[in-house]
């Protein structure tokens, strides 16, 4: 399954649990490597986004800084620019 449109502050679900026996994470780092932050003792994990890929069985929560429209902040055009 692919998760190429995790954004910063998504709420996952891991395939496995974390040894403190929470299943779930928050995304906080996104680039070649992925970090996660439990949510159960706070560690910080940092995984490569194949990784991750693999080990996501769902996205529970989106956060602020996820992809697509609902989040797209409206930019400045050229008409909205008032020179005169």
């Amino acid at each position: 399954m692919k998760f190429a449109d995790l954004g910063l502050g998504d709420r996952v679900r891991l395939r496995k649990p974390h040894p403190c026996g929470s299943y779930e994470w928050r995304v906080v780092r996104l680039g070649a490597d992925i970090g996660l932050k439990c949510l159960g003792c706070g560690r910080r994990v940092l995984l490569s986004r194949s990784e991750v890929e693999k080990r996501i069985k769902m996205i529970i929560e989106r956060g602020s800084g996820s992809a697509g429209p609902a989040s797209q902040t409206p930019t400045m055009t050229v008409s909205d620019d008032h020179h005169g």
